[in-house]
């Protein structure tokens, strides 16, 4: 059983399937395809994401009926945590060592500029003590 042929499509392309320009000499014409030969098509990506998006719910769509003047402070408050909530839930959350790791790089890299600044700091007091007297 042959293998089906992939064609690549590259993110530059912007959903269009990459078309070849039109030859201009005899020489430049490509190749006939052979009756045995299999010819694919290839999914337009925007067709594809159109079919993978979810149905807007009705209170998101244009059209929805806005909440009573006083009440939009709460409406957003309330859609803002939901929203906040379904984000934190995506996090993929370090483990314990991985956490330690990290904590201990900060802590590092922070003495390591206290030192820098200090040294700076002392410095710039001996150079500006020098000029002054």
């Amino acid at each position: 059983m042959a293998k089906p042929k992939i064609t690549r499509i590259k993110a530059g392309e912007s959903g269009k399937v990459a078309t070849a320009k039109k030859p201009k000499k005899a020489a430049d014409k490509p190749a006939k395809v052979e009756k045995n030969e299999k010819v694919t098509k290839v999914a337009k990506p925007a067709k594809v994401a159109e079919k993978a998006e979810k149905p807007a719910k009705i209170s998101e769509e244009k059209g929805a009926k806005k909440p009573f003047i006083l009440a939009r402070p709460f409406v957003y408050l309330g859609r803002y945590l939901r929203d906040s909530w379904r984000e934190i839930r995506q996090v993929r959350w370090p483990n314990r060592k991985a956490t330690w790791k990290m904590v201990i790089a900060v802590l590092v890299y922070t003495a390591l500029f206290v030192v820098i600044i200090s040294l700076l700091d002392m410095f710039f007091t001996w150079l500006f003590s020098l000029i002054i007297k």
